[in-house]
């Protein structure tokens, strides 16, 4: 097959002098419109219209070659990291050309992959991007899709019907579920509003064995099997080995296991053709093996975390970089470059994302904090800020105040200093004009609650009066 690098760019008459590379997401293969959305539900606005420079790139393949481009190393390169690596000097000649000089300020930025792409940019790119913005980072992206694999064979030992996996966890049981949480997590940030603001705290405050009803007969809803329990319990402790050694990272107990987004992708793209079997078996593991195509189940079902986890890290004479290699930072705690340019980077995630776990990016920054400790220059909060979206899903939804702008807290930050203590977002609730709206939220919430989001590990207490369905009654703390 024939491959090639395809973008968009897009070239605004008043351009404001700054570039926006546009992470796309999934397998990419589609150039997306080069307009600049790189995260947050419903956005109101996008780069393009702010007047940025903006590039959009398939990453080096096409539709038509999903997921099949994985059988081409050079593919696999250029979808890790070997399209934007030639893209950004090419859309720097290219503003030069079009403006008479290259961008005052560059930006990467983008959600889910396209974060992972962003994060990319902040390592392999460092002095070519002053500000990054990864929502949602795929950050270790092939041992996530491999964890949705242990998902899925999880979910089969208490399926009734092992074609629908959403018959071992139905809403019912998760609103079981939740209604749990909810009972021992949500006054812990200072009001009782259905929403969990201290994930830390609810670490201890909830246990699913204990705190979960148990059915003492059949299955109705109101409660969880014995086998139930063991299974959602692994699903959220994370993929192991034979030995018990941890593959991935845990998942918290949020309230977003409410959400049909992530209730698609536990119970779907963990066995679909479109997502995770395909992902592992073809894109990232060494050898690839083109028949996880016709039979996505059972490679899931079937998957070794023993014998086929390893190929993830793989390599031969023909696929001489593997995808821990291609699709990760070379250092990812070597922020260095970016430092001493002045670049700053902005993560967001959802504290209840159905595929990327939360808490993969929370030991990232912790293991970054602890590295930087010692630095006379910076410590890692100076340039690295991450945040947490309690109940958001991936990317957006959930149950979560889920629309805010992470773009311009970046740029006041880059361009005038302005460290983002919090950013403020707001729910998108029927009757709520401003954006799609999110039809799962609960009836109870005003339908344009505000809340602010906290530089971790700060999180959003009620301060004890006012409207509380404000963000201004909130503190970070």
């Amino acid at each position: 097959q024939q491959y090639q690098i395809g973008f968009e760019m897009r070239l605004p008459l008043d351009w404001n002098g700054r570039f926006l590379y546009q992470g796309n997401g999934g397998t990419d293969g589609n150039i997306a419109q080069a307009v600049g959305n790189v995260g947050s539900g419903g956005p109101l606005t996008n780069a393009l219209y702010e007047g940025f420079a903006v590039i959009s790139s398939d990453a080096g393949h096409s539709t038509q070659q999903n997921p099949t481009f994985g059988i081409d190393p050079q593919a696999r390169i250029d979808y890790g990291y070997g399209a934007i690596t030639k893209l950004t000097p090419m859309a720097k000649n290219l503003i030069k050309a079009a403006y008479g000089k290259i961008p005052d300020r560059s930006y990467a930025g983008g959600t889910s992959n396209g974060g992972r792409h962003a994060m990319i940019a902040a390592t392999r790119l460092p002095n070519d991007y002053d500000g990054i913005l990864a929502s949602t980072p795929g950050f270790h992206l092939p041992r996530a899709a491999a964890a949705q694999l242990y998902t899925a064979q999880q979910l089969r030992t208490v399926a009734t019907d092992e074609n629908d996996l959403s018959t071992a966890f139905t809403l019912s049981e998760r609103q079981t579920v939740a209604n749990s949480i909810l009972a021992r997590c949500d006054h812990l940030d200072g009001i009782v509003d259905g929403m969990v603001q201290d994930i830390e705290a609810c670490r201890s405050a909830f246990n699913i064995y204990k705190h979960v009803p148990v059915c003492q007969k059949e299955r109705n809803g109101n409660c969880l099997s014995t086998a139930q329990i063991q299974a959602i319990s692994n699903i959220f402790t994370g993929p192991v080995n034979s030995k018990g050694e941890a593959l991935y990272a845990t998942q918290p107990y949020d309230l977003g296991l409410l959400g049909s987004n992530w209730a698609s992708w536990k119970f779907e793209s963990s066995v679909g053709t479109a997502r995770d079997p395909v992902a592992v078996g073809i894109i990232f593991q060494v050898p690839p093996d083109l028949t996880v195509v016709q039979n996505s189940r059972p490679f899931a079902f079937n998957f070794n975390f023993d014998t086929d986890y390893p190929k993830l890290s793989a390599t031969n004479d023909t696929y001489q970089e593997s995808a821990m290699s291609f699709m990760l930072p070379p250092n990812e705690l070597n922020l260095d470059p970016l430092l001493y340019r002045g670049g700053k980077m902005l993560i967001v995630q959802g504290a209840a994302d159905g595929v990327f776990s939360v808490d993969d990016t929370q030991n990232w920054y912790d293991q970054l904090m602890q590295s930087y400790a010692n630095n006379t220059s910076a410590k890692a909060s100076d340039f690295v800020r991450f945040f947490r979206v309690p109940g958001m899903n991936h990317s957006s939804a959930g149950l979560a105040t889920d629309q805010f702008d992470a773009l311009h807290a970046l740029v006041r930050w880059v361009e005038y200093g302005e460290k983002p203590e919090r950013i403020i977002a707001t729910a998108r609730g029927i009757g709520n004009l401003s954006g799609k709206i999110n039809t799962e939220l609960p009836s109870d919430w005003a339908a344009d609650r505000t809340r602010p989001l906290c530089a971790y590990p700060l999180i959003a207490r009620y301060k004890g009066q006012g409207d509380s369905e404000k963000a201004e009654n909130f503190s970070c703390s």
